[in-house]
């Protein structure tokens, strides 16, 4: 038993961090305090207002603490901790993916192109946008205004004449010096200007040269030029808000039961960029304050997503740790960050719109969760389970006509899909075309060394018939552990038409049909469905890879160099496939041992 009295005889009052942990020894909590003594016994009181904070106190065990040497460094060791320990009740970000960026690239003839992942090029980056779709149709609506190249480096360089974009007026063409490279660098700095924000400015340069060009007679690039101001007009006047602050992150922020949504607007160079919702994982009965904390804690100090962090984050109201967490921020963000509760003028209007469109995606999210808890009830009731359903996982074969065969598995928890979890298997070793096999290959590859129990699942459906449910049956005849999963076999109808399906119960092999209305049945499509989309979606990929795959990439000892050597000296694959060994090890740095290995691939011997 944890003695609450004799712990807090040996804890310091100073700032830190603290871990509690439950009987098993799992992190439950991470907390950060600015008195850890005070804070810690504050959780032993005899009469506890949160209910959250009294199912915590119940399981806890032991407790660990670091000290600090000041809450901004407790902040910080906090945001690791939580992030390495995913504790049940901390408020958790789920959100690793990174931002896009668009990049101009620092070569003679600069490409300007989409970018995500760490910067390292040298070159000029805009952004952060909030996703890809609002950096593409930045891309195409530059591409329209400004010809600047948008290919890759290998197609640019292998260029010796115009491709299509110049004859689309997307480009113009630098490769084969349609264009000086004094004009181009000029368009660059335009595009540049006009990604910071500095449209008016644009303006004036491109009616100057216009003027210019008219002053000389030459009337058709003068007309160009006018084209291109109209067009950059035209994209002015379909332009978002824009305002006189340069940057922001405005964060709107809704609330109801445990479903909680961060709404996040970014503004850069004086223009909502784009907005993006999250939806941390709150634990029951946790206070507004404490979510909102967390999530700024994690968003901004986490620092995979490579966003950007701006000189002010707006919030919709004032947060107790305020100060402490904008130090935090300000030391991650290398400069001074501000955060403020805007009352009044534009930041207001701009948090306003935030808090609109958090507040319609709570709900959104509400309805969705009900509809979801609704469907589990009705699924556990048809299956008599005594406990709530936790975990369900789904398997199914893609393959064509035997090539390329990917099996998915797709996981459910209490809440729906939980993507994380999703595991795709490149099937092989199996006779093409025998979905048996495959499923096999996938269940033993999933389950065979399986050694956390909290990942075994409660249902585990298999899309296909009693084929497929025997396999699943005799791969789980010698299970070794306590819990027994269900097994659920997926048979199609006759016309396949859904709402026909007929499901078979591993246990007893009794068959349900489920009316076409049923919210059970709309689970089990559901689940279904993802995973015929999961595995589809790996197979076109492996087959498409496969398509554009060259042999020789599969023979072992030769490399690119020596590949490159083979295509350019035996006259492209079709020379080599036809070569002889003789003529292989004519070749520069290929030998004779090499050569009959790579006859050997080339002829499947």
């Amino acid at each position: 038993m944890f003695d609450p009295k004799t712990f807090l005889t040996t804890v310091p009052a100073q700032p830190g961090v603290y871990r509690m942990f439950n009987q098993a020894e799992q992190v439950i909590y991470v907390g950060k305090a600015k008195n850890l003594k005070k804070r810690l016994s504050s959780y032993f009181r005899q009469q506890l207002d949160s209910v959250k904070t009294r199912a915590l106190v119940s399981q806890i065990a032991s407790i660990e603490i670091t000290a600090t040497h000041s809450e901004t460094e407790a902040l910080i060791l906090e945001n690791n901790l939580i992030k390495q320990f995913m504790p049940k009740y901390n408020v958790l970000l789920r959100d690793d993916k990174s931002y896009p960026y668009i990049f101009i690239s620092g070569h003679k003839h600069p490409r300007i192109s989409s970018h995500r992942g760490p910067r390292k090029q040298a070159g000029q980056y805009f952004g952060p946008y909030p996703n890809a779709g609002a950096v593409w149709q930045s891309l195409k609506t530059l591409q329209k205004i400004f010809p600047i190249r948008q290919c890759e480096d290998g197609f640019y360089r292998a260029r010796t004449r115009p491709c299509l974009q110049y004859q689309l007026k997307l480009c113009s063409a630098p490769c084969v010096g349609k264009i000086s490279d004094e004009e181009y660098a000029e368009q660059v700095q335009l595009a540049s200007l006009f990604l910071t924000g500095k449209n008016q400015q644009v303006v004036e340069q491109l009616v100057q040269k216009m003027n210019s060009a008219s002053e000389q007679l030459a009337f058709e690039e003068a007309a160009s030029i006018r084209d291109q101001i109209t067009a950059l007009r035209k994209v002015q006047e379909q332009q978002y808000v824009s305002g006189d602050h340069a940057e922001l992150d405005i964060i709107g922020f809704a609330m109801a039961g445990q479903v909680a949504v961060v709404h996040v607007l970014f503004v850069r160079q004086q223009k909502i960029l784009g907005s993006k919702s999250y939806y941390p994982k709150v634990p029951a009965n946790t206070e507004t304050d404490e979510v909102l904390t967390a999530f700024l804690l994690q968003f901004y100090l986490s620092g995979g997503g490579g966003q950007q962090i701006p000189p002010e984050i707006v919030v919709p109201l004032e947060l107790d740790d305020a100060a402490s967490l904008a130090e935090a921020v300000s030391e991650a963000a290398g400069r001074k960050v501000r955060i403020i509760a805007a009352k009044r003028g534009e930041k207001s209007q701009y948090l306003s719109l935030a808090q609109k469109n958090a507040r319609l995606a709570c709900d959104s999210r509400q309805s969705a969760g009900q509809k979801m808890q609704l469907r589990y009830a009705a699924l556990k009731l048809l299956l008599g389970f005594e406990h709530n359903i936790q975990r369900m996982e789904c398997f199914d074969i893609s393959h064509t006509m035997g090539q390329a065969t990917i099996a998915s598995c797709v996981v459910f928890d209490g809440d729906g899909p939980y993507k994380q979890e999703y595991r795709r298997y490149n099937v092989t070793g199996i006779t093409g075309g025998d979905d048996y096999a495959a499923m096999q290959f996938a269940l033993d590859k999933r389950y065979s060394k399986l050694t956390d129990e909290s990942k075994i699942p409660d249902i585990i459906f298999i899309d296909g018939g009693q084929g497929q449910l025997n396999i699943a049956l005799t791969q789980f005849s010698g299970w070794p552990h306590q819990k027994m999963p269900l097994l659920i076999g997926i048979a199609k109808g006759v016309s396949r038409k859904p709402g026909l399906e007929t499901l078979i119960l591993g246990d007893s092999g009794r068959q349900l049909h489920l009316s076409p209305d049923s919210p059970a049945l709309h689970l089990i499509q559901q689940i279904r469905d993802e995973a015929h989309r999961f595995a589809i979606t790996g197979h076109r990929s492996k087959r498409g890879k496969s398509m554009t795959r060259s042999p020789l990439e599969d023979i072992a000892g030769v490399g690119e160099k020596r590949r490159q050597a083979l295509l350019q000296y035996l006259g492209g694959l079709q020379g080599v496939m036809k070569a002889s060994i003789t003529e292989l090890s004519s070749v520069p740095g290929i030998s004779r041992q090499q050569a009959e290995k790579i006859y050997q691939a080339c002829h499947n011997k």
